[in-house]
């Protein structure tokens, strides 16, 4: 099989992947066991039986279709522009003040926020009578807080009433350099009886997803859970609509969370600093669809029974923030998992933590993803050199195939049968110019991957006219180098021996290219300077082939 050939064949294998992953993504995830799972409905039914609250409070009051607004509260870090409506204490809106809009880098990135195009908000809220919920009012002592020079966190406490004179307050705690926000529920029970409640924790959501990707698939976008009894599972919003989806209903430790592509929201009830925030009660989780296209996931803590004059403390961290690697694993067991590389993590990982180590050497992501494919030909130096060997005798057969040709005329099956006695006595094995390479073809899709997850990528500039590499080559130079170098590649490759294969091979660097002009520029990047330094590895092996022959010839 010829370069060009391959080459038809990994974009076929390109799409058929993709469209597999796309299949694996509707079909995810499947139960483990009968009794493991549950539905959503399920998972509130046996949350009301565990509770020691009233069954009319058990589950978290519904969302209506709109969210009251009232006084704001803001916050500013240096990574945040938060704001917190006085209404519920609800975490309304998150800048990202270190990560650039998607259409205007000078702006910050807006992941939560309850205007505009989408709304995407955190709240929480307390279950029964008298407590305060995610629809009650809360007052803080100022309307702004600013985390100072030398400041290591900035604390914003909200006080609402509880019944019979019980004192609540949910206390934000905002740190440098963290995008993880702890949030405590502060319970003073000032009354004569002991006091029993819980408290709901959840993200809502809108069900647009964006990102399209390539070829009808895109990176995951959608609600995701987390239990160390089935480990990672991403929901559809589709089946949560329908009343499908399957989870556990509950645990005594984990995560749930947002995902969309580069970003990740998530309530943390994993172990923080030594304390689960689901012990020794178990967290019930909920997955529902709301009208108007929304979605609410989260879960319900029952917490201890507090005695008269006790006061109680708990505190459920939540990340808002980019999918940034170094970051998702400090977070939770399995939070990292977010970052959606699909079926091929086994590759995109173990490449992204070379890549991620290479750009703390030269602290650009274009010449780390240079130096990566370097290392990347180097590991695979000795099979694409098997490979290159066989075209190259190949090459040098393809007169004596263009003879047969001739003398069998229309015969095909003699004349595959002449090739086939010819390839055995010159020892050449016509899959010993493609076998080798299909070894590599997860590797490549596996870079795709990681380039199209990696918000470390994201308007990160490489050089020259590129500033960044995870959209397409704004002058498409990169894609037409890409077409010429293929170009190159065929006119080293042994010719087909059918025309009209030879003809499809000819217009094959021109179709081809088609596809990287809409490729990222690092991935293209990438491609560019594999297919550069293989154009050199073949070159230098054909000739060295060919003199060979020349030696045996004239010997």
């Amino acid at each position: 099989m010829d370069t060009k050939r391959l080459i038809l064949f990994i974009a076929l294998s390109f799409s058929i992947l993709f469209f597999w992953q796309k299949y694996m993504e509707e079909r995810y995830p499947q139960p483990k066991t009968a009794s493991a799972v549950a539905t959503a409905a399920s998972a509130s039914a046996q949350g009301t039986a565990a509770s020691g609250v009233n069954a009319t409070n058990a589950a978290a009051p519904a969302e209506t279709s709109g969210l009251a607004k009232g006084q704001r509260i803001t916050v500013t870090t240096d990574l945040f522009r938060a704001e917190i409506d006085a209404n519920g204490g609800d975490l309304r809106q998150v800048e990202l003040l270190k990560i650039g809009a998607t259409n205007d880098p000078s702006k910050p990135f807006v992941l939560l926020q309850d205007s505009g195009e989408h709304t995407y908000v955190a709240q929480t809220g307390l279950l029964g009578e008298g407590m305060p919920t995610h629809r009650s009012l809360f007052t803080a002592a100022q309307t702004s807080y600013t985390l100072a020079e030398g400041q290591n966190e900035v604390a914003v406490r909200l006080e609402a009433p509880g019944p019979n004179g019980v004192k609540i307050a949910k206390i934000y705690t905002f740190k440098r350099d963290q995008y993880l926000v702890d949030v405590k529920y502060e319970i003073v029970n000032s009354g004569t009886t002991p006091l029993t409640t819980s408290a709901y924790y959840r993200l809502i959501r809108d069900g647009k997803v964006e990102n399209p990707g390539m070829f009808g698939t895109h990176t995951f976008t959608g609600p995701a859970l987390f239990t160390q009894e089935d480990k990672f599972q991403k929901v559809d919003f589709e089946k949560i609509r329908k009343g499908e989806a399957k989870f556990r209903p509950s645990a005594n430790n984990g995560w749930i969370a947002m995902i969309q592509h580069y970003f990740v929201s998530g309530w943390i009830f994993s172990p923080t600093n030594g304390t689960a925030a689901c012990t020794p009660n178990d967290c019930r989780f909920e997955m529902k669809a709301l009208p108007d296209n929304m979605f609410s996931v989260g879960a319900i803590i029952d917490l201890p029974q507090i005695a008269a004059g006790a006061k109680y403390e708990r505190t459920v961290p939540i990340f808002v923030g980019p999918q940034e690697s170094h970051r998702l694993e400090a977070v939770a067991p399995g939070f990292d998992l977010v970052k959606d590389y699909g079926m091929f993590k086994i590759f995109s990982a173990p490449l992204f933590a070379v890549l991620e180590f290479i750009h703390g050497l030269v602290g650009n992501w274009g010449w780390s993803i240079i130096i990566v494919t370097l290392l990347l030909k180097a590991a695979f130096f000795p099979l694409a050199s098997a490979s290159y060997r066989s075209m190259a005798k190949m090459r040098l057969l393809a007169p004596r195939m263009e003879e047969l040709k001739k003398r069998h005329g229309d015969d095909r099956v003699k004349f595959q049968q002449s090739v086939m006695e010819m390839y055995k006595t010159e020892k050449v094995n016509p899959l010993g110019g493609c076998l080798p390479m299909l070894v590599q073809i997860p590797v490549f899709i596996g870079f795709y991957w990681m380039l199209l997850a990696a918000v470390e990528l994201r308007q990160a500039p490489w050089a020259f006219w590129i500033h960044d590499l995870s959209v397409p080559d704004p002058l498409y130079i990169l894609p037409l180098i890409m077409a010429v170098s293929m170009y190159v590649q065929t006119m080293l490759s042994p010719p087909p021996p059918d025309p009209m294969q030879a003809k499809m091979m000819k217009w094959m660097p021109i179709a081809f290219s088609v596809f990287f002009f809409f490729f990222p520029a690092g991935l293209v990047l990438y491609w560019v300077v594999n297919n550069i330094l293989s154009i050199i590895q073949q070159y230098v092996i054909t000739k060295k082939i060919e003199n060979q022959a020349k030696l045996a010839k004239n010997s």
